[in-house]
């Protein structure tokens, strides 16, 4: 091989080692994330027992004590989500517990659906959505209208497409009272159908494993790092108001992370939480509404900086997806005898290497998150149509025609 080829094969060999970092600091960083639950004071407290400075016991004539946990429930057109969302919180026997679902003037019949779910429990309110104020964003605005409506002192913020498992309020509720205040989130096992959300769904958890130190989630006062999904967002009421709520950010469109970046502002603890065994979901129904709803969220959840994106871009490429298109080629000289000598150990090899280091990331992420097997062996794909959606929300954002979604315009 001449030197051009011996320039090759250092870069494919660097990226292999680039790779392998990556893996190992993957394996470290998942150890740190914390699970939910295992004290069992979160099911003393939503009993009636230990300690509370809002938490009354029920009357002799049966009324409904003021509740310690409020679950927050905003909905917008989501008939065919809100009750199945509902019933699972129900599957809390605590009488301790409130259910708001703001039906933020929806025109599919959520509202009419979240009553009928709740089967005359009376823990279960639905309240109307008021107008959309100028200068508020859909979902921040139904987020402060029930934090307006809430009794509890700690807050469950969750969409109306999350599923709860029997006991998750009582395990979230025990890391949330060992922290004592500020702020517990975590990724839901995401639940898919379509190719494109089984391709796009699961790099959320890809990104968070690869890029965000999660020990420093928790340990560190630096905003930068924080992550946090708007699905599960466990706050105390206290910690809400002392940041000054969605109100502090109404215009924003990633309202989840401003929410986390604004408690650790505040200097109250965030904690990034493993939360699947406890509650999934599944996002989006089918592609349009993967690549809208990533549309709107990738550019602003980088704080619309073009040079990050370009960076990002530019990595995840030479990472993830020229090894792999490398390998092909040589496979395919191989076949046809059409390659140069060395080709085999310059090329063939390190970019193979490469391809199944990115397999081994992938699936010891997706493992983690309850994915299957096989979507790591199409990592490149992810990567490749992620970058493209990246693309279109950073065009939509640069030349003003904004994101549309369930029926509102964003800019």
């Amino acid at each position: 091989m001449d030197e051009r080829g011996d320039k090759v094969e250092i870069f494919f060999w660097t990226v292999a080692a680039a790779l392998m970092l990556q893996l190992l600091f993957v394996l470290w960083n998942l150890s740190q994330m914390p699970s939910l639950g295992g004290s069992g004071i979160g099911r003393v407290w939503l009993s009636g027992g230990a300690e509370s400075i809002q938490a009354d016991a029920p009357d002799v004539h049966g009324i409904t004590p003021r509740p310690r946990l409020s679950v927050l429930i905003p909905a917008r057109n989501e008939a065919d989500n809100i009750a199945a969302c509902i019933q699972s919180v129900l599957l809390e026997p605590s009488i301790f517990i409130e259910v708001l679902v703001l039906d933020d003037r929806s025109t599919d019949g959520t509202a009419e659906a979240a009553r009928l779910a709740a089967a005359g429990d009376s823990r279960v309110r639905v309240l109307p959505g008021d107008v959309l104020p100028f200068g508020w964003l859909g979902k921040s605005h139904a987020c402060h209208q029930l934090a307006e409506a809430a009794h509890g002192e700690w807050w469950l913020f969750l969409d109306a497409d999350a599923r709860l498992e029997p006991g998750a309020l009582a395990d979230a509720l025990d890391t949330a009272l060992a922290q004592g205040q500020g702020l517990v989130t975590g990724f839901p096992k995401q639940e898919t159908g379509t190719w494109l959300e089984k391709l796009i769904v699961p790099m959320m958890s890809f990104s968070i494993a690869c890029h965000l130190p999660i020990r420093l989630v928790r340990q560190s006062p630096d905003p930068k790092f924080v992550a946090a999904h708007g699905a599960f967002l466990m706050i105390s009421a206290e910690s809400y108001w002392a940041t000054g709520g969605h109100a502090g950010f109404k215009g924003h469109l990633v309202d989840d992370m401003r929410l986390a970046g604004a408690v650790k502002k505040a200097g109250l603890p965030v904690t990034l939480a493993y939360v699947c065994p406890q509650i999934s979901m599944r996002m989006y129904q089918n592609a349009a509404g993967v690549w809208n709803g990533y549309k709107k969220n990738i550019f602003a959840g980088i704080g619309r900086s073009s040079l990050l994106l370009g960076i990002m871009l530019f990595m995840y490429t030479l990472l993830y997806i020229l090894p792999p298109i490398m390998m092909i080629i040589s496979l395919a000289g191989l076949l046809m005898h059409a390659y140069p000598e060395g080709w085999l150990t310059t090329v063939l090899l390190p970019s193979s290497l490469c391809y199944l280091l990115g397999i081994c990331l992938k699936r010891i992420i997706d493992r983690k998150s309850g994915q299957p097997w096989y979507l790591s062996l199409c990592l490149p794909a992810s990567i490749f149509l992620l970058s493209a959606i990246a693309l279109a929300s950073w065009r939509a954002s640069l030349n003003g025609t904004g994101y549309e979604w369930k029926g509102r315009r964003y800019s």
